[in-house]
């Protein structure tokens, strides 16, 4: 976990896109992830009887899925204190060790920085 810096307009971007994630899915969680390219894929919390992922994970998987080779960020706009250590796990395998990851509270405040290790 790293002090909060400046965020710059890409990574506003995808806290703003996992905010409006969460808050139109009525879900616990809203993520964002920037892939090599700058492409976003947006997702909130999936609970199906059957079937229960992050917003981030499920993020990850759209990324994946849509051709992604690497991540620049991630966000997590949630009322939960640190990332999912499995969710940094996600990230980390497609977007190395030390990829950031923006937590905010449902406000959009980012509160945490920690790097996918």
């Amino acid at each position: 976990m790293t002090e909060i810096p400046e965020l710059d307009p890409e990574d506003k971007k995808i806290v703003t896109l996992a905010r409006s994630a969460r808050a139109r899915n009525g879900v616990a969680e809203g993520a964002a992830v920037r892939d090599e390219t700058g492409r976003t894929y947006v997702a909130g919390t999936v609970e199906l009887a059957s079937l229960r992922l992050s917003a981030l994970r499920t993020a990850v998987a759209m990324a994946v899925a849509s051709g992604a080779k690497g991540l620049e960020a991630a966000a997590v706009v949630s009322a939960a204190q640190a990332p999912d250590p499995a969710d940094l796990a996600a990230v980390r395998d497609l977007g190395g060790a030390g990829t950031p990851v923006l937590l905010a509270g449902p406000d959009g405040v980012v509160t945490l920085v920690a790097a996918a290790e």
